[in-house]
């Protein structure tokens, strides 16, 4: 996939929680899970188009850990619609250079949802042009508590002391821990809140919020999203005198 010059500069990682599916249904009195059928093609488009902007990862909330409250029909048509949309969409990914990795607990899925992640995974090992990770029965709390007890599993075995315990070594036992921290968060559907997501990794992300439901957040909408990214200053804490005083020269 050939990647077109964009503003600068792009965010390496983009992490996006899609909302608004049922309301764009109801807005048209349709069923919920038309929404979320209408939904998969902005994920096409916004795949696409962080693609070619040169975007490294691509992190999309799918189904969080506590969707699973939801009707059970709807549950039941998310997890064929999940189920249909690897087999059918995976071997573009590949074809385009996308790796895809599925991150959250995986033990609630049916078998055969849980064999279709791992077969379409290692269909797309190889890409190397963007990776697409699809957070699904993914909470920010799940993530922080997995790395806790992975960490406080290492110091029973006498293989680490608390104090040796840093904010580096728990990020890297996160889902996410090989992977740049997301720069840019953007929630659909017009709410604020970033409902359990990346709650760790999203401490000094850019938040954008747009009021499009997701299955009409495209092409232009997720340019707009990299031009608003790319006009802020990132400080770190930092004031904005020494962020400019720090940045490299322009031509």
């Amino acid at each position: 996939m050939e990647k077109t010059k964009q503003v600068t500069p792009v965010p390496r990682h983009v992490a996006i929680i899609m909302d608004g599916n049922n309301r764009w249904a109801k807005k048209r009195l349709m069923p919920g899970v038309a929404g979320h059928k209408a939904g998969v093609d902005a994920v096409r488009a916004v795949i696409k188009t962080c693609a070619e902007a040169g975007v490294e990862v691509l992190t999309l909330f799918a189904f969080s850990s506590e969707n699973w409250q939801r009707p059970a029909d709807e549950v039941g048509a998310l997890m064929e619609l999940f189920l249909m949309a690897l087999r059918r969409e995976v071997r573009k990914l590949s074809a385009n250079g996308i790796r895809l990795r599925i991150i959250g607990d995986r033990s609630r899925f049916a078998p055969e949802l849980q064999t279709a992640m791992r077969e379409a995974e290692n269909l797309t090992a190889n890409g190397s042009a963007m990776l697409l990770q699809v957070a699904a029965n993914y909470g920010g709390q799940w993530d922080i508590t997995q790395a806790a007890q992975r960490l406080a599993r290492e110091v029973q075995a006498g293989h680490l002391a608390p104090d040796e315990i840093t904010p580096e070594l728990i990020q890297g036992c996160l889902s996410t821990g090989d992977q740049p921290l997301p720069d840019l968060c953007i929630r659909t559907g017009g709410e604020h809140r970033i409902s359990n997501f990346l709650l760790w990794q999203l401490a000094y992300a850019e938040l954008y919020f747009s009021d499009l439901y997701w299955p009409d957040f495209k092409r232009d909408a997720m340019q707009a999203a990299l031009v608003d990214y790319a006009s802020r200053q990132r400080r770190f804490g930092k004031t904005s005198d020494q962020v400019e005083a720090e940045a490299p020269p322009t031509c």
